[in-house]
């Protein structure tokens, strides 16, 4: 999963404002237990994905996230002792001993498995739709050569996977048995250390071996840099307000205990519209 730039309203904002949305996204999905609530900010992620275009990355993260959350509600159900609902008897197992099933462990751990998808689509949503060089740029009046240093090493990553793809395409057009790994990694490695002293002889052509800290570049903000910010704002202050006066109350043990009332919908309302509002503003993107 790598950045492509698009024309979007995540992809017009900056990179700090889209950083502070996909945080904020994250945090209420930790700060939130309620299942309204966290399907709320999950379907949330999903449609900014979607408005961002680049609901194709994000779906490829769900694949993956979505056995991890089966796994965590099977292990939830299975080593977890609380809970008063027994719903399956598994009696004594070699490793776990006497083991049942409650009601309480698995919703429990559905919850966390429900909270699990949302974060790996915050991390999917992030690195697809904010602008990685731009971020870096933040940390370059704190530390020049490690943001260099950190841009470098984003640039080559991509540029040696396809340097290994395109020499395993090529063994493969030979005759005889095809390349191990072990080979591949071993040609690979070497054009790593190549391109290393390369880099470094161009670095020092273009006067990066004294390079200073860059001035400080003024950037007005723009439509979707203040909609953005405003959102993740109001999603921090939402979900914060929400877990102190119990808008999404939700308990697994010793019994469930997950109201659903006009409170519950609204506060779920409430996180979708923020996550959601930014993407209005559509007028001034740039490509």
């Amino acid at each position: 999963m790598i950045y492509r730039r698009r024309v979007s309203p995540l992809h017009s904002a900056r990179a700090g404002a889209g950083c502070l949305y996909c945080l904020a996204l994250a945090i209420a999905s930790l700060v939130l237990s309620a299942p309204l609530a966290l399907g709320a900010v999950g379907l949330g992620v999903v449609c900014a994905s979607a408005g961002a275009r680049v609901w194709s990355e994000v779906r490829r993260a769900l694949v993956w996230a979505v056995p991890l959350a089966l796994m965590i509600v099977v292990i939830n159900a299975l080593v977890t002792r609380n809970g008063l609902t027994v719903i399956w008897r598994l009696g004594d197992l070699p490793v776990l001993g006497q083991s049942d099933v409650t009601l309480e462990a698995t919703v429990y751990g559905a919850v966390l498995g429900l909270r699990a998808i949302c974060l790996v689509l915050c991390g999917a949503l992030y690195t697809a739709a904010v602008d990685p060089d731009e971020v870096l740029r933040m940390f370059r009046r704190v530390s020049f050569r490690s943001a260099l240093t950190a841009t470098l090493a984003t640039r080559l990553v991509p540029v040696l996977a396809r340097d290994a793809r395109r020499l395993a395409e090529s063994q493969r057009c030979r005759p005889g048995r095809p390349p191990g790994r072990v080979a591949l990694m071993r040609v690979a490695s070497t054009g790593v250390l190549d391109r290393a002293l390369d880099v470094a002889a161009a670095l020092e052509v273009r006067g990066y071996a004294g390079a200073r800290r860059p001035p400080r570049a003024h950037r007005p903000w723009s439509r979707q840099d203040l909609a953005f910010t405003s959102a993740a704002g109001a999603l921090l202050v939402l979900a914060i307000v929400a877990r102190a006066e119990g808008l999404a109350p939700f308990s697994a043990y010793p019994l469930l205990h997950a109201p659903l009332g006009a409170a519950q919908a609204g506060t779920a309302a409430g996180l979708l519209a923020c996550a959601l509002a930014p993407f209005a503003v559509r007028r001034g993107m740039r490509g």
